[in-house]
């Protein structure tokens, strides 16, 4: 029963779950907690899904004649049949491909996305203007600022070791010193507390698990987030409305692949959130104590019994 419920709690997690979650409309007050929450939730995900691999093995080690746990295949289907015997063996096989599935996805999408934005670094280097041709309300304490010669406003930045702030001459023309704050403040905040690392984990948990079972809504949702959690920092150093004239016009700037962008699809969502009420302190405790939830009660009322039964069977 244990393997049975880690394999629901680890389906309901990548799927029914983030799809709920997806639709509510709190987290548009409570963008950090959310967060974490969905966080919790993936990691949760990960994690029922070994154990229930975990659990399928320990039936595979079930007390011989003699008490002791079998030890060869033969012993194991004499006592639990061929059905159930490969019905443990499949279940067990797809745990470990889920996992390797895992491993492959992070590899893959961090490898991919540092070359992308390596190359794209590279270019924006060789054809943007330093910071240095930037007046000076501009480019206080963004060091690694870069001005591309495109009429169109458009903002982003690169994350990584060598990061880069992208803005374009027409967003400098366009854009009075205030909203031109507002939206250097934003791309800083995306870079200073890495929203990018975020946005890779949960790309490579999507790609984990099967497409019949994942929901793509948990990708799209933290997106969002992210957008939100820079956009607070944004108001905090030139308030709402420049803000949200920034965001406006910005919204149809194009971004290369691997970059974070100011604007987007979510840019209306956003600006409508900006006119409306704050955070809410009780929405994030909420969340908070449903991501120690989700992380600590199926641990402790699932892996119980399976341990237990993992004691009674090696401990003499």
């Amino acid at each position: 029963m244990s393997a049975l419920a880690f394999t629901l709690v680890a389906l309901l997690l990548v799927g029914p779950v983030p799809a709920l979650l997806a639709r509510a409309t709190w987290p548009m007050r409570a963008p950090r907690a959310a967060v974490v929450l969905w966080q919790s939730i993936a990691l949760a995900a990960v994690l029922s899904a070994f154990s229930a691999g975990i659990a399928i093995a320990s039936r595979l080690f079930v007390p011989g004649l003699d008490g002791k746990p079998t030890a060869t295949i033969t012993s194991e289907i004499r006592v639990l049949g061929w059905p159930l015997w490969l019905l443990y063996v499949v279940v067990f096989a797809l745990t470990l491909v889920v996992g390797a599935r895992l491993v492959i996805a992070v590899l893959q999408v961090a490898i991919a996305t540092r070359r992308r934005r390596a190359h794209h670094r590279m270019l924006v280097d060789l054809l943007a203007r330093s910071h240095d041709s930037v007046p000076v309300q501009h480019s206080t304490q963004v060091n690694d600022l870069r001005v591309l010669d495109v009429d169109e406003p458009l903002a982003y930045c690169l994350p990584g070791v060598r990061s880069r702030v992208v803005v374009s001459k027409g967003t400098l023309s366009t854009l009075s010193p205030n909203e031109v704050t507002a939206i250097l403040r934003h791309e800083r905040a995306h870079l200073r507390t890495r929203h990018d690392l975020v946005l890779e984990m949960f790309t490579a948990v999507h790609a984990a698990f099967p497409r019949f079972v994942r929901s793509a809504s948990a990708l799209d949702a933290v997106r969002l987030l992210i957008e939100l959690l820079a956009d607070d920092a944004a108001v905090r150093a030139a308030g709402p409305t420049p803000l949200a004239r920034a965001l406006v016009a910005c919204a149809a700037g194009r971004t290369p692949s691997g970059a974070l962008a100011a604007g987007g699809p979510t840019t209306v969502l956003r600006v409508r959130r900006l006119g409306g009420r704050g955070n809410s302190i009780a929405f994030a405790m909420s969340a908070y104590l449903a991501a120690a939830a989700v992380l600590v009660v199926p641990t402790v009322a699932l892996a119980v019994p399976w341990l237990t039964e993992l004691h009674r069977l090696f401990v003499v």
